[in-house]
């Protein structure tokens, strides 16, 4: 099975085709076969042959020890970590490559009937890859090539199409289609293709004619500094092209209808309420709250101050424990200074985890050594023009990096994703202190955690969440949107996904997270911070005459020129507005937090779980992740298949 140019790389028996598309098959529709992934001089080739032509299968060049390209149970359970791949671009729409129109290479006939199914496909002539949905008696997938066609569906009787995918993950970039999730397009890794559609771009700084080099060398500090500028050009690699169902299989079943979201028409808004910010709550005032032992006193009036006025810079080192849960609101002196002792010593028995992990362990622990890589790259470059940060030997770097490395070991099925440190940083600007600047980040992290989950489902509700609102907010606007192909607001993904971290001044950052944390009037404030800030454009969006090119180019000019009071003093205006209207829909009142959803499916905690005010009833969950409508953009790189498909390939 090898010899001069040809490799296998990859094989998997037990894969069949089913030749009748009957619901139940007859044991005489069935061709068992061998998938394999071949190296082949230059090419690399997915083939398919019956079992009776694939050969001994002495003579198969299969290695369980070969984590590169084997199928043993241990590397598809456990898949390694690469420290440079997924996290990267999971946060950038990816290219679409200009479609080549040759045929699928197909092997030579076979001389027997079954041999005839056969086919043998470079990966360079796919287009995509249609996988089954799970709960069926075994895992399928459809390949279709860039000529339209598709080749039978393989379908794994004994499992292995997330090994299959994993391996062609290292030729192709999978992105799965944001409108089905069961649909994974298909671009080629070599910068040759992503350079020759980023040639077709009309980037907006002088800075624009390096980004493809930066790109392919960076994704993630790229993404940040031009994701906004670039990602409406993506488009086309995101729309759903009718795929033509293999003509051995019935088409998979229609996903279910989207359930909770109504038809919003015609909403009466009244007129929008005048608002007034506070100023700052002060540590005197703050005083006034300490009541005997230390406790705080009409915690919900302090709340409510904080929400309207923010806090003085002064007295955020203290008040940030208690906003973001690390100190008890009701607790005592005596029972904070306890509770800081016992975290103290759990902080330091984690960071002894990582820290005392020897160079020549970390060699074998590819997952410890890739979370370090990616923390190390991030702190170098993370507020660096902050005095706090600055200098090539600053100890506030090692605190950084000292902080996320330990992170990994108290959430460590998330471990670190690319953006974390731009959360921590202002914590620990402000609370300066190791231990406690770690616990109040784990705090932090609790309300926004699922922005950084590989599946991106949180971040595709929240902006689905944010069109809806908008929908209600202003339908001129969005119409206008929806004709300049901007109507998904990709634009606004990375406001949700770092919580504006870079779209203000440092310390305007620092006023808008802790009024955010308060959870007041209710949950999902920021989707509001973030219509605010598109209401306040509007006119000049839509009087302009501005293309998807200048909305792009406006929206990404905006960082740094916003005030945090007036974009909070309308996303305020915003909540009233909503609120006093009697015939709001349904859905709206759900991301408000004024109505608990509708059969909840799941018990997933919610994208902001934050309190909401007391004269109010605690929120419930916001919707469902399967009821929030879909954007057309923001791919997400192929994720690990859910073990619920695994389970059922047997």
């Amino acid at each position: 099975m090898e010899g001069a140019g040809y490799r296998v790389v990859f094989e998997k028996g037990g894969v069949y085709l089913h030749t009748s598309a009957k619901k139940h098959q007859d044991p005489d529709s069935l061709i068992a076969g061998v998938i394999r992934v071949v190296e082949k001089d230059s090419d690399v080739v997915l083939q398919w042959v019956p079992v009776e032509e694939a050969g001994d299968s002495t003579q198969i060049l299969f290695s369980k020890k070969d984590v590169s390209g084997g199928d043993s149970c241990t590397s598809e359970e456990e898949p390694t970590f690469d420290p440079g791949y997924e996290p990267d671009w999971a946060v950038i729409s990816t290219v679409r490559p200009q479609s080549r129109h040759s045929e699928p290479t197909r092997g030579a006939e076979p001389s027997s009937p079954r041999g005839s199914w056969a086919f043998s496909v470079s990966l360079g002539e796919l287009k995509s890859i249609r996988r089954s949905k799970p709960g069926l008696s075994w895992a399928y997938l459809v390949l279709v090539t860039q000529a339209g066609g598709s080749l039978p569906a393989l379908h794994f009787h004994r499992g292995g199409t997330r090994a299959l995918l994993r391996v062609l993950s290292r030729y192709l970039l999978l992105a799965s289609s944001p409108q089905d999730s069961r649909l994974y397009l298909v671009f080629p890794h070599d910068s040759s293709a992503l350079s020759s559609s980023f040639h077709h771009l009309q980037l907006f700084d002088q800075d624009s004619s390096n980004v493809v080099s930066r790109f392919l060398q960076d994704p993630y500090s790229t993404t940040f500094s031009s994701f906004s500028r670039v990602t409406n050009f993506f488009r086309g690699a995101l729309q759903p092209h009718p795929e033509g169902a293999s003509p051995d299989l019935p088409p998979p079943p229609d996903d279910e209808p989207e359930p909770g979201f109504e038809v919003i028409s015609c909403v009466e808004l009244g007129p929008r309420p005048a608002v007034e910010r506070a100023p700052p709550v002060t540590e005197e005032e703050w005083a006034h709250h300490v009541g005997p032992e230390g406790r705080l006193q009409q915690v919900p009036m302090l709340k409510a101050r904080i929400f309207s006025g923010g806090l003085s810079p002064g007295l955020r080192r203290e008040a940030w424990k208690f906003l973001l849960g690390y100190l008890s609101w009701e607790g005592s002196a005596e029972e904070h200074k306890a509770h800081v002792r016992k975290k103290t010593d759990e902080y330091f028995r984690m960071k002894l985890q990582w820290k005392s992990v020897s160079p020549e362990q970390e060699r074998r622990n590819s997952l410890l050594h890739g979370y370090r890589s990616l923390v190390e790259r991030d702190v170098s470059r993370t507020d660096r023009t902050n005095k706090f940060y600055e200098g090539p030997e600053n100890p506030g770097l090692g605190l950084l990096n000292d902080i996320l490395l330990t992170y990994c070991m108290y959430h460590f099925d998330l471990g670190y994703v690319q953006g974390m440190s731009d959360l921590l940083s202002p914590i620990l600007y402000v609370i300066q202190n190791e231990v406690d600047a770690f616990w109040c980040f784990c705090g932090f992290m609790e309300l926004v955690h699922g922005n950084f989950e590989e599946s991106q489902e949180t971040m595709k509700r929240q902006l689905g969440q944010l069109l809806l609102l908008l929908r209600v907010l202003d339908p001129p606007l969005c119409d206008f949107l929806d004709s300049q192909d901007s109507g998904s607001l990709c634009f606004c993904f990375r406001w949700l996904l770092i919580w504006f971290k870079r779209e203000f001044p440092f310390p305007d950052v620092l006023r808008l997270w802790e009024v955010l944390w308060t959870g007041l009037p209710g949950p999902n404030l920021h989707l509001l911070v973030a219509c605010a800030i598109l209401d306040m454009e509007r006119d000049t969006l839509m009087l302009s005459g501005f293309g998807s090119n200048e909305i792009l180019k406006h929206i990404n000019e905006l960082t740094m020129k916003l005030s945090v009071e007036d974009v909070l003093t309308r996303a305020e205006a915003l909540y009233r507005q909503l609120t006093a209207c009697p015939e709001l829909p349904h859905n709206v009142q759900e991301v408000l937090g004024l109505v608990p959803p509708a059969e909840p499916r799941s018990p997933s905690p919610p994208t902001s779980p934050l309190p909401l005010s007391p004269t109010r009833a605690p929120p419930a969950p916001p919707p469902p992740e399967d009821t929030a409508p879909q954007p057309d953009s923001s791919l997400e790189i192929l994720p690990e298949e859910e073990e619920e498909e695994e389970s059922t390939e047997s």
